[in-house]
């Protein structure tokens, strides 16, 4: 188990999709996204960045897919938008810390 809390490093909640063809690529890519998740399903993830994480992610997500077949995605969503939560989500407490498994 890891946890990381980062002091003076400001996180932004972005929304994170990609459609991957190839089946090893695909994999490789749930990988990578899955770690840096907070939440999701299927291809779709809320993952909180910062910025050396998020050129990260960008970095090996351009490592991973196949431009012309694939598409990955990255939105920053608007911090003073309140999230609507409906069925079983539950929001994130803290985003300066959380467990990473």
């Amino acid at each position: 188990m890891r946890y990381w809390h980062t002091v003076g490093m400001e996180r932004d909640l972005y929304l994170v999709a990609y459609d991957v063809a190839d089946e090893r690529a695909l994999r490789r890519m749930l990988k990578l996204v899955k770690g840096y998740a907070t939440g999701g399903q299927k291809s779709v993830f809320e993952c909180w960045l910062n910025a050396a994480e998020r050129r990260g992610m960008l970095d090996a997500a351009g490592r991973t897919i196949c431009v012309e077949t694939d598409r990955f995605l990255i939105i920053r969503l608007d911090p003073r938008q309140r999230p609507m939560l409906l069925g079983r989500a539950e929001p994130v407490v803290n985003p300066w810390f959380f467990h990473q498994g």
